[in-house]
């Protein structure tokens, strides 16, 4: 049986698999990194020896907390896992095909190799788990709605829910009280609106696809455009979902990269087709950045956050600088951000604000409160 009660006093493995990485790291109780390892591939067949050598050097773990993107519609928090779960979480492996199987393999691992521990599984979807009605439902027959469980889940909770407390602390004011945008750039792009400490919209929906043009997936386009590609084009379901999640976006749009920097240095450099991708892209996430401020009654902060959010100031400006509808101005420090801080000018109208991603921090405080929880019931 698992000793929660230990767990929630002890070190904690904090697993991040993605669709093309997996990150690894052990943090003690106050959240300082003891051991860590990032692996540039998704977890595969020999993720059971990345895990077990990065706990050979590590100081010993009582749990593991495990950022999932999808929990599906009966999973809307952090769960400590059983067989049960488990089984649960393959069937929200159907809605997100491209990043919750190989954090499936990932969390399968683990449980092979600390058979003992507490293993706690954290969701990007949880964060909005609240969305209003209106937000979470798309213009379908509701008979498809109820039979299929058609609604808009919304991703990148666990950085929002992070993002949001860094930025109430770099404000001042209690997250309660705050009307924020906040948006994630990175390999996926969102934009999130928080009123008063809860997720109200989100640009992605049924699946992590929907929303702004990203690295290598389309974003958002013309359904009836999906359609003529199968019937009139010919093109097969497969090679569609391959390609809008692999092969568009600002690769798609470049032909070259996927990257940012790659692409800012291509179009100083004369590359047209690069110079389009960028300007597609940072439209793009003006208008998801837009539309969620139209679910606030205020704008009282923009957030960047993300690894482009943070890393990437001409990114930031060009989104920033065409933005003055809601009162968000250019000028922003032109830095990269390695803490939370205000980039924009002193005496800005609607702060601009970077914070660091923090989704396995977040993992972290997440799992912890859960184990206390469940240690205190015991």
């Amino acid at each position: 049986m698992t000793d929660t009660g230990t767990a929630t006093a002890s070190n904690l493995l904090v697993v991040d698999a993605g669709s093309s990485s997996l990150h690894l790291s052990v943090v003690d109780g106050e959240g300082r990194e003891l051991a860590a390892r990032h692996e540039t591939e998704a977890p595969g067949s020999g993720t059971r020896q990345v895990i077990e050598e990065l706990l050979r050097q590590a100081p010993p773990v009582a749990a593991t907390g495990h950022r999932l993107v999808h929990g599906g519609p009966r999973l809307l928090g952090p769960t400590l896992v059983d067989d049960a779960v488990r089984a649960e979480l393959d069937r929200a492996a159907e809605l997100a095909p491209l990043h919750v199987p190989p954090a499936l393999t990932a969390l399968d691992a683990t449980r092979r190799l600390l058979p003992d521990a507490a293993h706690v599984v954290c969701f990007d979807t949880a964060f909005h788990a609240g969305l209003p009605e209106p937000a979470r439902t798309y213009g379908l027959p509701r008979e498809w709605t109820d039979r299929h469980g058609l609604h808009r889940y919304g991703f990148h909770g666990l950085s929002y829910a992070w993002a949001l407390d860094r930025a109430a602390a770099l404000l001042d004011r209690p997250s309660r009280d705050l009307h924020l945008v906040i948006t994630h750039l990175g390999g996926g792009c969102s934009a999130c609106a928080v009123r008063e400490g809860r997720s109200v919209d989100t640009t992605m929906g049924f699946t992590p696809l929907e929303g702004m043009v990203m690295s290598r997936r389309s974003g958002s386009v013309d359904p009836g455009l999906l359609l003529w590609l199968q019937t009139s084009a010919g093109l097969a379901p497969e090679e569609i979902t391959e390609t809008l999640n692999r092969g568009s976006g600002l690769l798609g749009l470049s032909g070259t990269s996927g990257d940012t920097r790659d692409l800012l240095r291509s179009a100083a450099d004369g590359d047209r087709r690069a110079a389009l991708a960028l300007d597609v892209f940072t439209l793009g996430v003006r208008r998801g950045i837009a539309g969620c401020a139209a679910s606030l009654d205020r704008l009282d902060a923009l957030v960047f956050t993300g690894e482009i959010g943070c890393d990437q100031p001409e990114v930031r400006e060009a989104v920033c600088a065409g933005l003055g509808v809601l009162g968000v101005t250019g000028g922003l420090r032109p830095e990269n951000v390695h803490e939370d801080t205000v980039v924009s000018p002193a005496g800005a109208t609607v702060p601009v604000l970077v914070v660091p991603t923090g989704e396995g921090q977040r993992v972290a405080q997440e799992t912890r409160t859960l184990l206390t929880r469940h240690a205190g019931q015991e």
